[in-house]
């Protein structure tokens, strides 16, 4: 039988697939992407070389979609805040994916090239060796955490009338619900910066 002028299935058709896998139930298997596309699974590693690579082309898909920041414009705290802005919005964008992501190196290309630019500010900055590393960790650990923030319900307490008070204290002044995440993620982003000036000056 002849080849197919057309390919039935894509690497960008596989990215997307299992995105919409990853956004419905968390997770993915080459099965189950084989099944979302209609073909067999033997076809998807005519394109990738398995769950791996997939797995990285997300990671790079996600991040590639936010604006690039130009950060050899920018200050070295106005880079740092639009990069972790970038990195966070294009996680909430598929925040189930954040956790699968933890668990792999990163090696898309595109998403190196986000913490070189991360490298590269931190050491405008004035950090060196570890701290850079450190201070990257940091942002990672932030980042995704608000992008899974965003997530969550929009009553993400409830404590009962009594027995919490200073709890229910807090939560009497706090904003509209849909406001929450974004007000916890600006003042996360401020502390941040705000605690690497003040190790830079040796406080």
């Amino acid at each position: 039988m002849a080849r197919p002028l057309v390919p039935l299935i894509s690497v960008d058709a596989l990215v997307t697939a299992a995105l919409e896998l990853v956004d419905e139930y968390g997770d993915f298997s080459l099965p189950k992407l084989a099944r979302r596309i209609g073909v067999s699974q033997s076809s998807i590693y005519s394109h990738v070389s398995g769950r791996e690579e997939i797995l990285e082309l997300m990671r790079g898909r996600t991040i590639s979609e936010s604006p690039s920041v130009p950060v050899d414009e920018l200050s070295w705290a106005d880079g740092l805040r639009a990069v972790v802005r970038n990195y966070r919005d294009a996680f909430a964008r598929h925040p189930r994916l954040a956790p699968l992501m933890v668990l792999q190196t990163v090696q898309n290309l595109d998403v190196i090239a986000m913490y070189e630019d991360m490298a590269l500010l931190l050491e405008r900055a004035g950090f060196t060796g570890p701290d850079v590393v450190a201070a990257i960790s940091m942002v990672d650990s932030f980042a995704l955490g608000a992008a899974l923030d965003l997530a969550a319900p929009e009553v993400v307490w409830a404590p009962p009338s009594t027995g919490f008070p200073a709890l229910s204290r807090a939560l009497g002044y706090a904003g509209p619900p849909t406001q929450r995440g974004e007000d916890a993620f600006n003042f996360g982003l401020e502390t941040l910066i705000a605690g690497l000036r003040s190790r830079l000056a040796g406080d």
